[in-house]
């Protein structure tokens, strides 16, 4: 948890804040949880209640492919086809009431409009592409392997430099923190975190627009997206201060704990919600035990089902794997590395892989990706068996 400010502030809460030109700005707070979540204070140039249409609305709510499966299965990512607009582009390919894992591949950002998630924080982690992220508390710049840590309810607009992007995006209905244990009662990341506080990128360039007119904005509120109008720029915040706004975290700055003997995958988590985790593996060392087996063992998932994204370099526990492909290996069977990769990881002394974990402790449901045609096929050659699917990275 970290406080943060950007632009004129008053000194004390709550008190007159006078424009230089006469009249004041009007102090919102942006805050969650009701009164005891993290909070942030901003100041507008206009009152930003002024809603001055609602138009039309579009039910986003995920269907199910596959209900209570059993089944491991291979899902290639970059299946799902480009597609010009930032909302449409977006996926879900597994949900449950906790989290909706979605996938995008937008050739364009937001555009002319505003989007709004009133819904959930959003988690995007960026595959390919690079660009900016631009808020009412500031902007910032993303390329890959960043997580952009996007809290609900966050009005932005997002641009990309070019036309090639990839997007893994986890929806959370719940917070989304940095592990418990990697923090002190203060809430400070403690010595033994893999990452700590200079690693976060903050906003650092506040957009301040004294527009009236018409803007356009989708606000995503219980599956459904309903298209309103503002009638004044919602950028147009003076000044704020708090513990609520977006912040970025590169894959690349986890700093892997390793060991003699191969690690579990709490020591690979970076980020958690209401019943799941989020899991950074990066490129590190393996263990140095001089009969140590790198690969991970056979491991039964009781409580929670596993989710392996796959973005870069050899993934070693692995024969037929791509960038962008998505394993799933569901709570009651144990799984375990591809057949003859357990004994070929003996003597190997680093790995360059990199990947994102989402473990869920409630089962995720495999969707139909609504709205719009665009199909996630299984992998080449798996018939989405125990055999075929070769089980991912994660000893959870």
């Amino acid at each position: 948890m970290l406080y943060h400010k950007l632009g004129k502030i008053p000194h004390k809460r709550h008190t007159v804040f006078e424009k230089p030109d006469g009249g004041l700005y009007y102090e919102q707070l942006f805050g969650t949880e009701g009164f005891s979540g993290v909070s942030s204070l901003l100041y507008h140039v206009h009152r930003p209640t002024m809603i001055t249409q609602i138009g039309e609305s579009i039910d986003v709510t995920p269907k199910a492919a596959v209900d209570k499966n059993i089944t491991s299965r291979m899902l290639r990512g970059w299946d799902v086809p480009p597609a010009d607009d930032f909302l449409e582009s977006r996926k879900v390919v597994l949900f449950n009431n906790d989290l909706n894992i979605t996938l995008a591949a937008p050739r364009k950002g937001t555009g002319d409009y505003f989007y709004k998630n009133a819904d959930a924080d959003e988690v995007i982690f960026v595959h390919k592409g690079k660009g900016k992220l631009r808020t009412m508390v500031g902007n910032l710049e993303f390329g890959y392997a960043d997580y952009i840590v996007i809290p609900r309810g966050m009005i932005y607009q997002i641009e990309f430099e070019t036309e090639d992007n990839r997007l893994l995006i986890t929806e959370s209905f719940s917070p989304i923190v940095t592990p418990k244990r990697y923090r002190n009662n203060f809430g400070q990341l403690l010595e033994h975190s893999p990452f700590c506080e200079r690693d976060f990128r903050l906003p650092d360039e506040l957009e301040t627009h004294d527009e009236i007119g018409e803007f356009r904005m989708f606000i995503r509120k219980e599956n459904t997206v309903h298209e309103v109008v503002y009638g004044s720029h919602p950028f147009d915040v003076v000044g704020w201060d708090g513990y609520n706004f977006p912040y970025i975290f590169s894959a690349l700055d986890f700093e892997p704990i390793t060991g003699r003997v191969h690690q579990p995958p709490p020591v690979h988590q970076t980020f958690e919600g209401w019943n799941f985790v989020i899991c950074t593996f990066a490129p590190r060392m393996y263990d140095y035990h001089p009969q140590a087996i790198p690969a991970p063992y056979n491991h039964s998932n009781i409580d929670s089902d596993e989710v392996l994204y796959y973005v870069d370099g050899d993934f070693m526990s692995r024969n037929h794997v791509e960038k962008g492909y998505i394993s799933l290996h569901p709570a009651g069977i144990p799984h375990g590395p591809h057949p003859g990769t357990y004994e070929g990881s003996i003597g190997k002394k680093e790995t360059l892989e990199l990947a994102v974990m989402v473990d869920t402790f409630a089962p995720p449901t495999t969707a139909t990706t609504r709205p719009g045609p665009a199909p996630i096929t299984p992998a080449s050659g798996c018939r989405c068996s125990a055999q075929d699917v070769a089980p991912g990275r994660s000893d959870r």
